[in-house]
């Protein structure tokens, strides 16, 4: 993380049957760089290639669940997250009127080995490139991928005009991978009619430990603080027909988010009020890729099953995919083997999450008025008659740990 001295990872014993072996990622995001390091440590000499000219990441903040720290953790990262990170304490749905409390999800209610944090994406970047680095992954930057060719020897192109071969290439370069087309061809993507903003804004209202839903007709607002409690990430999504772009770099008008969500009250009108920049993306549906792997080639997290922010997964299953991608490939001895064996273990899994994504939003955005009291009603009441039920919802998904065989 920034500012933090080198130092040394512990990581678990493997069995370095990819000793060796020359791998070649594209993309140094969470996932790329995840199994970068998954994949050193297991003997492979690899190079991450990188089309930026320096490893960062835009202002904003990720939840990750306990399955995802489950992989941080072997890989030897969990006490340097936990340094830069929130262990998150609850998630609360409120109301959008006056913010008013509906339910409140105790995290700590999964036990003290299933810790939940809140952390800025650029410090997880910047904490995965060290310790990549750390065990001999060469990240290459201003290596823009133009084009793969699978085969034994599967090849590169790059913008520049050079070429790279490899034993295997390995596609984590997001929802507009190169790869995946390779491997899919061109797949269009499905405008959810949703629009989200992403701000980070100083925590003016002195939020804790907790992610914050605020509930409104046809849109929602989620909060939760980082690094130290002083910054808030804050993402709002709204239902409409108006078009926007897929991506998170397209800036809009702080005023037109406020606007947005003028009808809400509580401590949402001193959130926006802070916002100073805000960036605007549409929200587009894309299905699990069917084919994976083809010829030394292959893909992961977002470039294989890109999912909507509604379950909070996102990079936790690209972390998922670098384990598993990595083990397989260590188990089997054989690359082609590895990876059918490596699909088959994450498919269904990543199907289910993204299921629950597509389906997740409408719970926050019910506009009939009763009909939305009542829903509210009934999270009330669930929440203080058994309020360990309502947590254990997630259960499939927080307690899979991919490290011990999940």
């Amino acid at each position: 993380m920034p500012g933090v001295p080198p130092r040394r990872f512990s990581f678990q014993k493997a069995t370095m049957s990819l000793s060796g072996i020359k791998i070649r990622i594209i993309g140094a995001g969470v996932g790329g760089l995840a199994a970068g390091l998954a994949l050193a440590q297991r003997g492979a000499v690899v190079s991450v290639f990188e089309q930026a000219g320096v490893i960062s990441e835009v202002g904003a903040g990720i939840q990750v669940g306990p399955n995802g720290v489950a992989v941080l953790r072997a890989l030897g990262l969990e006490s340097a997250l936990r340094e830069g990170a929130i262990r998150a304490r609850a998630v609360e749905l409120r109301d959008h009127r006056a913010g008013a409390r509906v339910l409140r999800l105790d995290l700590d209610a999964l036990g003290p080995d299933q810790p939940y944090f809140l952390v800025h994406r650029a410090d997880l970047i910047d904490l995965l490139a060290s310790a990549a680095r750390a065990a001999g992954v060469r990240v290459r930057l201003l290596q823009k991928a133009e084009g793969v060719v699978p085969g034994k020897a599967p090849r590169i192109s790059l913008a520049n005009g050079a070429e790279s071969r490899a034993d295997l290439v390995i596609g984590a370069d997001g929802v507009r991978s190169v790869v995946r087309e390779v491997l899919n061809g061109v797949q269009a993507p499905f405008f959810t009619r949703q629009v989200a903003w992403r701000a980070m804004v100083p925590n003016v209202i002195g939020q804790g430990p907790e992610a914050r839903v605020h509930m409104g007709p046809g849109r929602h607002i989620v909060s939760y603080p980082l690094r130290g409690g002083e910054t808030l990430n804050i993402v709002a999504v709204q239902e409409r027909a108006g078009w926007a772009e897929e991506g998170w770099h397209r800036e809009d008008d702080p005023d037109n988010l406020r606007a947005a969500f003028s009808g809400f009250g509580g401590e949402v009108p001193e959130m926006l009020a802070a916002v100073e920049r805000v960036a605007l993306w549409g929200l587009f549906r894309h299905p699990v890729a069917p084919v994976w792997h083809r010829g030394h080639v292959a893909i992961l997290g977002d470039a294989a099953h890109p999912t909507l922010p509604f379950m909070a997964q996102g990079a936790v299953m690209a972390l998922e995919d670098a384990w598993v991608l990595a083990e397989e490939l260590d188990r089997a001895g054989q690359i082609e083997a590895g990876l059918a064996a490596y699909q088959a273990r994450r498919e269904g899994r990543v199907k289910r999450i993204v299921g629950a994504a597509n389906g997740n939003a409408w719970k926050y955005h019910l506009r009939f008025g009763p009909l939305r009291a009542a829903a509210h009603a009934a999270l009330r009441l669930g929440g203080a008659v058994a309020p360990g039920a309502m947590s254990r919802q997630f259960d499939w998904i927080y307690r899979h740990d991919v490290t011990r065989g999940g």
